[in-house]
């Protein structure tokens, strides 16, 4: 009877031989650090990272966060804790799938983009629902169904809804690509962005407070219009109070809500619709606001 000598696999011994090496030569903790970040990208699936450059430092690193966390269950409500981070979810009544949700710990898809900026910045600008992140005074750009993918950058959040409810969110990627928590059944996945259907744009985050600007709306469930009157298109809820920028204001039609009267109405270049000013804090007439032409 013959006897083999069984040799460890080759993978074994390399590790073995890094082991000696490196308790011969110990590291720095910048080395160790880096040799664990270059381990961490080398283990991440090749299609969910930067996929173009222009994004800004702190949305690169809101991506790599999001990607870390492929695999993770979808879980509805998951993620709305007092820190941002995976939780057990609910119970979505409209959702049969959702039974298991209360024993997966996970995110929904603005607990996901939450956590996600909360990694990058170090601060929790996000913790709310997919709504109100859409209409956050952390946005510094925004873009609408009809510009396509075309202005988008890496970090940027993709959105699907209406003026009324976005009810999804997700971050892009890049190469037309997001990383979404999608519903629940499924876990964190790469997807194609989908542009049909209710896909209603999409917004850049800025990491510094102020970035969607120096006026604050203020009550809930407030309207834009796209014209200074009370009678035209409806565009844009505000779910609560929100940062807001303004062109320029002008007199026109005369409200009256909230116990006062005013005809002043301001101009959101970033929602490309006007706001009356008595829903905006500050005097009637806001001070430092040049007069519409």
């Amino acid at each position: 009877m013959h006897h083999r000598t069984r040799h460890p696999p080759r993978a074994a011994t390399l590790v073995a031989v890094g082991v000696l090496a490196l308790a011969a030569t110990p590291l720095t903790l910048a080395q160790v650090t880096a040799a664990a970040s270059t381990t961490a990208r080398a283990a991440a699936p090749s299609d969910c990272d930067v996929l173009a450059p222009g994004a800004s430092a702190a949305a690169q690193r809101a991506v790599r966060a999001a990607c870390t966390q492929l695999g993770t269950w979808y879980s509805w409500g998951g993620g709305h804790g007092p820190q941002p981070g995976p939780t057990y979810g609910q119970v979505d009544p409209t959702d049969p799938d959702s039974s298991q949700d209360p024993y997966r710990r996970g995110f929904d898809c603005s607990g996901f983009v939450r956590w996600a900026y909360a990694q990058a910045t170090g601060q929790d600008l996000l913790n709310g629902n997919a709504h109100g992140q859409y209409g956050s005074g952390r946005v510094s750009a925004r873009f609408d169904a009809a510009q396509g993918l075309g202005p988008l950058l890496p970090g940027d959040l993709v959105v699907w809804g209406s003026a009324r409810k976005i009810h999804h969110i997700a971050v892009y990627l890049g190469a037309g690509k997001m990383v979404e928590a999608k519903e629940s059944g499924t876990k964190i996945m790469v997807s194609d962005v989908r542009l049909g259907g209710d896909y209603f744009g999409a917004v850049r985050i800025g990491a510094e407070p102020g970035q969607g600007g120096n006026h604050s709306t203020w009550g809930t469930d407030v309207w834009t219009h796209a014209e200074p009157s009370t009678t035209s298109r409806r565009v844009h809820r505000f779910a609560g109070p929100t940062q807001v920028r303004i062109e320029c204001q002008k007199h026109a039609q005369s409200v009256t809500a909230e116990g006062i009267t005013n005809d002043a109405w301001s101009y959101l270049p970033d929602h490309k619709a006007w706001i009356t000013n008595i829903y905006l804090k500050g005097p009637a007439w806001l001070d430092g606001v040049p007069t519409c032409p």
